[in-house]
């Protein structure tokens, strides 16, 4: 029972992350429509910036600060340079411009901080929470910021007017723009919010994967999964479906004989094909309906 408990928890703790990145990419699939390929390198490079400053003397928590900002700033940036000349563009255009930004994120992190493995730190420390075994000081609170993180979300989108704006700008941008609310911009906010988002995970899960250019390439397909897994049309199923996988994969690793650490994504994703088949909008989703 204590190994089972244990095995939950370190999912939880996991799955936090995987909820952060699957939100970033429902929040860019709800404005344009589209998978962002380059989610996770652009995560990667933010964590990057992040260990810089902290090398330059900064302390944790405001390189934790300055790299939101710079993620925020950099997700609009691209979606005004980028995306938003590609907003009537063929989707395989798209495709092509993630896979092109993936790239250059990817190369540049290389070139500007080479390959090498690199430590990062915890600002929680790593050792058992409140005296018990089953869970470390750093995965408690990876999954007390996302649980603040999910909250503050929650909050902004329901009680603020620049939420509910961003909400009709993505759900029913026609409507929107008839009572004068700037799509274009609620989109480049999006984009920006995503991005920080996503800089938070890269942060949490640095210290368990190291930190160098390719480390978030496992967890972005992770969250493409609790994506779809969640529903990609809903923001909470997505969150849901982090924890979830993270769960799942701890528990198959654990418990399902021949599995181990290599298989866990295989069987992860094969629950995904599993219950797409039985619901191909996601335990969350909704059926997108059209007027033709």
């Amino acid at each position: 029972m204590e190994l089972f408990t244990n095995q939950v928890l370190a999912g939880i703790a996991t799955g936090a992350i995987y909820a952060c990145m699957a939100l970033a990419v429902v929040m860019i699939y709800q404005a344009i429509d589209h998978l962002n390929f380059a989610q996770g390198e652009m995560a990667m490079f933010a964590t990057f910036v992040s260990w810089q400053l902290m090398q330059w003397g900064v302390p944790y928590w405001g390189a934790f600060v300055i790299t939101l900002v710079f993620a925020f700033v950099g997700g609009v940036a691209i979606e005004r340079i980028l995306f938003k000349p590609l907003a009537k563009a063929p989707v395989l255009t798209n495709v092509a411009g993630f896979i092109a930004l993936f790239a250059i994120i990817n190369s540049s992190a290389g070139l500007i901080w080479d390959f090498t493995i690199k430590q990062y730190p915890t600002p929680f420390g790593s050792s058992p929470f409140l005296g018990s075994q089953l869970i470390s000081t750093h995965q408690a609170g990876m999954i007390g910021v996302t649980v603040l993180l999910l909250i503050g979300l929650y909050f902004f989108f329901q009680y603020t007017r620049i939420g509910l704006a961003m909400r009709a700008a993505a759900s029913v941008p026609e409507s929107a723009r008839l009572v004068g609310i700037n799509t274009s911009w609620m989109i480049a906010l999006g984009w920006g919010m995503a991005s920080a988002i996503g800089a938070i995970a890269g942060m949490l899960i640095a210290p368990v994967v190291f930190l160098e250019p390719n480390m978030m390439g496992g967890v972005l397909i992770y969250g493409f999964a609790a994506a779809v897994l969640g529903g990609l049309t809903s923001p909470f199923g997505a969150v849901v479906g982090g924890f979830l996988m993270g769960i799942f994969e701890n528990l198959a690793g654990t418990y399902i004989p021949g599995v181990g650490n290599e298989l866990k994504l295989p069987i992860a994703l094969a629950l995904i094909i599993s219950v797409l088949v039985v619901k191909p909008a996601g335990l969350f989703g909704r059926h997108i309906v059209k007027r033709v």
